[in-house]
């Protein structure tokens, strides 16, 4: 069984030749024939989350990604967080698009699955089940405009309903999963992951994951090895009779797990992840980077698919736009924990194009660092590749002080967590008591003006979207931002609050473009 996760546009290798799809499908096919020759029979499934991340491929609606995912020959694929980041135009484009199944058994759509639950595979008279399942954090991860009507079950509840079923349609029972992987359960306030669904659900022989991005490599029982080391060992996690496993993310690996099945019996022989051409840190003598691992030549056939795909998108994007005289940091497990010179920069000019009071920006939205030197169009659109909006609230003292406790209760590591400028925190216990705002103690009978995205604005990432007004009995978020504008229930003039607040609301929508 090989597997990916977390894609995330990386279909070309990166300027230093790590990664890549089409030396992914050097090691795929090599892989394969071995397999073949001694017998066995292969499955190459996915993770999850396609869509977003590297410009080239935004750019193209992530087309050059599933067509080579068609070419690497994927076998089905579960249903990523990411794969809503744009309309549903687009991901019915890439469902047509993919000749492999997109799976998820979670989510509904008018009480109905909107997608397929499971897939069944007949490998050499051994029945596999493959089962799909998505986080239900979706909709807080996510734009609430492209996933109207959707419902995101319990992916656990739903294979507690599944799995046995499927046992008795199938020998082995795998979970294709965009779940995360935390360590011995630990998943703070973000949904919890394959580690609390193994233990949960009895009947699962493999977990397939995805979304934490990180290589499930344990050092002990329920112990991540966070410090894994390219090409060296890995023992995947064990909980319940489950193995689960994960690639990291952007190609970087390709997991191979071979099992045995025999009287009933299915059993784990080995597993590894393989490297594809990642390379050691630099040196401080400034010689070339080295491979961990044998370098991984490049196959031709998925070259020539993507390389017009890659030539488009270079002419694009390689626009000079500034520089800068240091690296700015938006390493995901940086960004995540504490707050960055990136982030602040990204709030400082957030409070400077809006004449806002303070800003605060979700660290789940700063997907990349800049680096030092020129700067181009590509790595800006890397940092921040969603296209967010700005939305400006007027916010009571009070509101303010209940609004940062929100803030600050998010996790570090997950993608709530805050970055802000304009505004300083005085936190004890978890608990925010006050607040400096330009110097001075919070009044919570003041009024202050707060820049967001529109993403946290209607509550994504589990931020706070209650308005403290309300509208039509309909209870608003953002206080006058776009998003009120759309989910009011009723018309404006059928309703006298509505009417007198019209201006004001239509005010802020243009502000925030």
């Amino acid at each position: 069984m090989l597997h990916t996760n977390d894609h995330h546009g990386r279909f070309w290798q990166n300027s230093d030749g790590e990664y890549g799809m089409a030396a992914r499908k050097t090691v795929v096919d090599a892989i394969r024939a071995e397999v073949a020759a001694a017998g066995g029979y292969s499955l190459l499934l996915d993770g999850g989350d396609v869509n977003t991340g590297v410009p080239e491929s935004d750019l193209q609606d992530a087309v050059p990604d599933f067509k080579g995912m068609n070419l690497l020959g994927y076998d089905a694929m579960t249903v990523g967080n990411h794969e809503f980041d744009r309309s549903p135009t687009m991901l019915a484009m890439q469902r047509k698009l993919a000749v492999f199944p997109m799976l998820s058994a979670n989510i509904y759509r008018q009480g109905e699955r909107a997608f397929d639950a499971y897939k069944l595979f007949n490998l050499g008279g051994v029945r596999v089940a493959v089962l799909g399942l998505t986080t239900n954090d979706t909709p807080k991860l996510g734009n609430p405009d492209n996933m109207q009507g959707l419902e995101f079950r319990s992916p656990i509840a739903e294979a507690a309903k599944l799995v046995p079923e499927l046992r008795q349609q199938a020998d082995v029972v795998i979970a294709a999963t965009h779940m995360g992987h935390y360590a011995n359960g630990q998943h703070g306030t973000l949904a919890p992951g394959d580690v609390e669904m193994a233990r949960a659900v009895k009947g699962l022989d493999l977990v397939v994951g995805g979304h934490t991005q990180n290589p499930a490599c344990m050092q002990a029982e329920n112990v991540l090895d966070t410090a894994y080391v390219p090409g060296t060992p890995c023992q995947p996690d064990r909980q319940n009779g489950t193995w689960i496993v994960q690639a990291h993310e952007w190609g970087k690996y390709v997991g191979r797990a071979d099992f045995q099945y025999r009287n009933g019996s299915f059993t784990l022989v080995k597993y590894a992840l393989i490297p594809i051409n990642l390379k050691k840190p630099a040196v401080a003598n400034g010689a070339a980077r080295t491979t961990y691992t044998t370098p991984i030549a490049e196959n031709p056939e998925m070259l020539a698919l993507l390389q017009p795909y890659q030539d488009f998108g270079q002419k694009k994007l390689l626009v000079a736009v500034g520089s800068s005289d240091a690296r700015l940091e938006g390493d995901r497990f940086l960004v995540r924990k504490q707050i960055t010179n990136l982030g602040v920069l990204i709030c400082q000019a957030m409070v400077d194009r809006t004449r806002s009071d303070f800003a605060l920006v979700n660290s789940g939205g700063i997907r990349e660092s800049l680096p030092a030197g020129p700067i181009t169009y590509k790595d800006v659109l890397k940092v921040q590749p969603f296209g967010v909006t700005l939305v400006t609230l007027k916010l009571t003292g009070r509101e303010v002080l209940e609004y940062l406790q929100s803030a600050m209760a998010m996790s570090p590591g997950a993608g709530g967590f805050p970055h802000f400028v304009g505004v300083e925190p005085l936190v004890a216990s978890g608990q925010v008591l006050q607040a400096r705002i330009k110097g001075a103690f919070v009044n919570p009978d003041q009024t202050y003006q707060m820049v967001i995205n529109k993403f946290m604005a209607v509550g994504g990432d589990g931020y706070k979207d209650d308005c403290p007004r309300q509208l039509c009995g309909h209870r608003l978020c953002g206080c006058g931002s776009a998003a009120c504008l759309h989910r009011c229930p009723q018309p404006f003039a059928s309703c006298q609050l509505c009417a007198a607040q019209r201006l004001d609301l239509q005010g802020e929508a243009l502000r925030m473009t």
